[in-house]
């Protein structure tokens, strides 16, 4: 596990962020006050259960949510642009109030995302080669014959056997593996300098996760991409990520390097969800931890800390107040009154 923080300036930095769903049933508080930053070179983790907020943050960054029902309320989301004119280089701008014919310009190009399905987020009736050339062809203008051609080469770097043939295949001819290396594909088909990859190895068998886990490492060091890997697996997150950020019910709970978050959790949802994980070396018999209860209703969340129903540390301002989220050392931050100098 790395564990050393960077020192160089962020390449994306969210800051505030908030969002809500306005439903038929009512207003879902999706997301509140989350603020994360991404280093080129170095995986962010976010990590947590079903319903805590981790793709709703991620589709945010691009404002790929639904809108409506979701919106955007409030909050910064900063990325420091790295390809177009000589002016456009190198400037910072806020995605959030972007217009879109500017967004465009970012997604897929700057900033790329792999979603959880490969079967429903690749078109069926087109070729394997024609979806990742039209990355290319949208922002790199090039001739057809030379699209295909890095169409093949990205198949190749993704691990695709035979890819000069397989570019002219269609999704159901490939494995659940092979087409979430496709995806990847399709990801770096414009050299992003960010990568969002949201739960990518979900249905995939565990050797297969290990592979495109490994590729994604590799071609983070081989083009120093920035990667934020969202994942509800915590060993995931040991294995590959630099930072982590713990999220429950749309607030950031914990936020720190890897090696920390593991050897030294403080917030007691960090520490059930460490506990839960089967230790090799134990005794067969010894029990693993358990949260109690479920993630909360998000239009009729808990009031104050949204954990306290489900913390056996709960205390009477847990229910009254909602913690902030604190430095406790340097590089970790805890939102818990455990910590807080409120309690």
């Amino acid at each position: 596990m790395a564990g050393k923080l960077p020192e160089i300036e962020p390449i994306l930095d969210i800051q505030g962020l908030k969002v809500h769903f306005f439903t038929e049933d009512g207003e879902v508080l999706a997301i509140e006050d989350v603020s994360l930053r991404a280093y080129p070179g170095e995986t962010l983790g976010i990590v947590g259960e079903s319903g805590s907020g981790k793709s709703v943050t991620a589709l945010s960054i691009l404002q790929l949510i639904p809108q409506p029902p979701g919106r955007i309320l409030s909050g910064k989301v900063y990325w420091v642009r790295q390809k177009g004119d000589p002016e456009s280089r190198g400037k910072k701008v806020n995605l959030v109030e972007l217009p879109l014919s500017e967004l465009r310009k970012i997604r897929g190009n700057e900033i790329s995302m792999i979603f959880q399905d490969p079967m429903t987020s690749l078109n069926p009736v087109l070729t394997i080669g024609d979806q990742i050339m039209e990355n290319i062809l949208l922002h790199q203008g090039v001739p057809r014959a030379q699209a295909k051609e890095k169409a093949v080469k990205l198949l190749e770097l993704a691990g695709i056997p035979d890819p000069s043939a397989r570019v002219d295949d269609y999704p159901f001819q490939f494995s659940g593996g092979m087409r979430q290396r496709v995806m990847i594909a399709i990801a770096l088909a414009s050299n992003p300098s960010l990568l969002i990859a949201d739960e990518p190895t979900t249905s995939l068998d565990v050797t297969i996760q290990a592979q495109v886990l490994d590729l994604i490492k590799t071609l983070k060091k081989s083009f120093n991409t920035a990667v934020i890997l969202i994942t509800h697996d915590v060993g995931v997150i040991a294995e590959t990520c630099e930072r982590v950020a713990v999220m429950y019910a749309g607030y950031i709970v914990e936020y720190s390097d890897v090696y920390t978050i593991f050897k030294n959790p403080k917030h007691p949802y960090t520490i059930g969800l460490l506990g839960a994980i089967p230790d090799p070396t134990s005794a067969r018999d010894e029990p693993l931890t358990v949260i109690p209860g479920a993630i909360p209703n998000l239009i009729h969340p808990p009031s104050g800390c949204r954990f306290h129903p489900r913390c056996g540390h709960a205390m009477d301002i847990c229910s009254q107040k909602i913690p902030m989220l604190e430095e406790i050392s340097p590089g970790h931050q805890v939102r818990c009154f455990l910590f807080s100098k409120e309690a």
